[in-house]
């Protein structure tokens, strides 16, 4: 009888763990994204082609601080970052990708590299930001 006893509570504790793995698990948009706010146009985001070359979520995305900590598994950028910051944030929207002349930063770095490794990735504004994109 104690072993059934357990077998069910390596179950219950392996069931347990399973539904609270599924429910913070986070799945990807399959989808494009896009985003929106930018004066050259939006930008349409393939997020499975990024995901694809960046490997880990965390390359693009950035954990949440605490002084502004997340209010769901899949909180927009715009959610935090704003035009312009609003505190506790310090970092406005396009910061949050690139520099006001777009020689550095999250994307554009990325974009450098993949571009000057021979992929092609989009180095110049026009080439991701379109006023077509809504």
């Amino acid at each position: 009888m104690k072993i059934s006893r357990r077998f069910a509570a390596l179950l219950g504790v392996i069931t347990l763990t399973l539904l609270c793995a599924s429910a913070f698990a986070q799945t990807a948009p399959q989808s494009p994204i896009i985003l929106k706010g930018a004066p050259l146009g939006a930008v349409k985001l393939d997020h499975a082609a990024h995901l694809k070359v960046a490997g880990k979520c965390i390359v693009c995305h950035h954990a949440s601080k605490p002084e502004k900590p997340l209010k769901s598994p899949q909180q927009a950028c715009t959610d935090c970052h704003t035009n312009p910051a609003t505190p506790p944030v310090t970092t406005k929207l396009q910061a949050a990708f690139h520099n006001p002349t777009a020689t550095s930063g999250l994307c554009i770095d990325c974009h450098k590299t993949e571009d000057a490794n021979g992929k092609a990735a989009p180095v110049k504004c026009a080439d991701c930001h379109k006023k077509s994109n809504t």
